[in-house]
């Protein structure tokens, strides 16, 4: 029995499929779908293709989105992007008939249908989360928490993260947390019971009562955590490994969530209460032992958001409206030395505990712990762990007025959408124009593969955001600045919680 005709509609660009038919073993690739998911389709279609016996002349092939060769085309039913020809007519009919000319009149009122959306840039700017808001949501979430068991690749497989490294993560590491959460469980509404009193039915015993009532039930949420120069296979490991465990241990009631280093689910922060320290480099690997090492703390938007992430050690850095560790270790000794939490003059008093908190318990106990003041810094270890004394910001005015867009022709159309107040430097889409507003300069980042319809059409949406800008806030002109990837300013940078290199497309 011959096989049934696909349709195309089924293919979605954002997927990647295969298409066994015996003979061949047809591989389609979506223009948007990730490059993980394709590498592993590769292998999966090579292992399909093994499987069974098949014709020596069978062969896996693939197929890019839009490149597709005809014997693929042929697999679906009415899969034919050739114009039409009618032979039989003449050029004058063609012209005059509903063919090539109708044809064109179509494509070209398409054209003229064009939508843009522009609507993100003309709503008000996110405000900040209160402190108090942050902290009931924490409160209410690790309520919920029942348990919390950490994992980390090490090798070819995750081993247990001690608990006592819980809130340390690694640039180069992947991590898996498994969260088990109680739910809620609704019981019968007081008219109900009324109702089944009212019908001689609520004569029941305690003991009745509490045995018909349900009992808790719980969800098991597991984050996969990836710093940003960690490779892919960390996924590829968990996905074919210990996912497949917790799945057969909780069956139906797993949720997956994965997320990359500064892109993380507010829900997984809120558990490390604020604790959120992520060192450059490999876990169990000594980097550079007696060089110091420098972190900022920071929030974006809010205290939920709150990381400690560790820049290059370089008092060009500092900010008087943010904390600061440095951890200076000693030459003569092994794993000694001393950490300080600097404390700028116009930094949040909150900010400043909170500093206070991670220097006392976050680090390691042969470290000697010091808080000082910006102005304060002894000269004897401060200033030389840090390096030579350099000028550096005295506010951070930027962070009540930063904005991050996104346009793109990704919808079929081109769209505008704002990033949420806690963006990172990996939210700068190289395919895409990213917009920054610092409150006092508006940026057009361009990245490497960009467009140039994509590039005028941002122009103008970026002119057109100046100027509404102009009208709500006369006394904050913004002016207009291009910039590459790659030759990004300080102001610009600025904006970013620990920038660094672009991350490099990894295996």
């Amino acid at each position: 029995m011959p096989p049934v005709p696909q349709l195309q509609s089924l293919l979605d660009t954002r997927c990647v499929y295969i298409l066994d038919c015996w003979s061949d073993v047809f591989i389609w690739l979506g223009r948007k779908s990730p490059r993980l998911v394709r590498a592993a389709a590769l292998k999966l279609g090579q292992e399909l293709c093994a499987m069974l016996h098949r014709p020596r002349h069978a062969a896996v092939s693939r197929s890019l989105e839009g490149t597709e060769a005809q014997v693929f085309k042929a697999k679906f039913k009415n899969w034919d992007d050739v114009l039409t020809v009618d032979y039989t007519r003449n050029a004058e009919a063609v012209l005059q008939g509903p063919g090539l000319s109708g044809k064109v009149k179509r494509d070209a009122e398409k054209k003229d249908q064009m939508k843009a959306d522009l609507t993100a840039l003309f709503l008000p700017r996110q405000p900040p989360m209160a402190l108090a808001e942050a902290e009931q949501l924490m409160e209410e979430w690790n309520e919920d928490l029942d348990g919390m068991e950490g994992f980390v690749l090490e090798g070819k497989k995750f081993a247990r993260l001690p608990e006592e490294e819980f809130g340390h993560f690694y640039t180069q590491d992947c991590y898996v947390f498994l969260c088990r959460y109680w739910v809620p469980v609704e019981y019968e509404e007081e008219e109900k019971k009324d109702e089944e009193k009212a019908e001689g039915k609520g004569d029941m015993t305690a003991a009745e009562v509490e045995e018909k009532q349900p009992e808790e039930d719980f969800q098991c949420i597991v984050y996969f955590w990836q710093g940003r120069e960690a490779s892919n296979m960390g996924w590829l490991t968990f996905t074919f490994s210990l996912q497949k465990k917790f799945e057969s241990l909780f069956p139906g009631k797993l949720e997956v969530v994965r997320m990359t280093q500064q892109q993380e689910n507010p829900k997984f922060l809120s558990h490390f209460k604020r604790k959120f320290i992520i060192h450059r480099g490999k876990r169990k690997v000594v980097q550079s032992a007696l060089q110091p090492s420098l972190y900022q703390i920071r929030t974006n938007g809010s205290a939920l958001c709150t990381r400690c992430i560790q820049i290059n050690t370089d008092s060009s850095f500092l900010n008087s409206e943010f904390c600061f560790i440095l951890k200076v270790p000693f030459e003569s000794e092994d794993n000694q030395g001393i950490v300080y939490a600097w404390v700028g003059r116009a930094s949040d008093p909150d900010e400043a505990k909170l500093a206070e908190d991670i220097l006392n318990t976050m680090f390691d106990a042969s470290y000697s712990k010091q808080v000082i003041n910006e102005g304060e810094e002894p000269e004897n270890f401060f200033w030389v762990g840090i390096g030579a004394q350099k000028p550096y910001d005295d506010d951070a005015e930027y962070m009540k007025h930063t904005r991050l867009f996104r346009c793109s022709n990704e919808k079929g159309y081109f769209a505008v959408t704002e990033k949420c107040s806690d963006f990172c430097q990996d939210d700068l889409a190289d395919d895409d124009i990213m917009l920054l507003d610092n409150g006092q300069e508006v940026y057009m980042w361009v990245g490497t593969q960009t467009s140039q319809v994509e590039i005028k059409l941002s122009l103008k949406a970026c002119q057109v955001y100046i100027q509404h800008m102009r009208s709500k806030e006369h006394e904050r002109p913004r002016r207009l600045r291009l910039v590459r990837k790659g030759n990004e300013q300080h102001a610009f940078t600025r904006c970013f919680h620990a920038w660094s290199t672009f991350r490099k497309a990894l295996a």
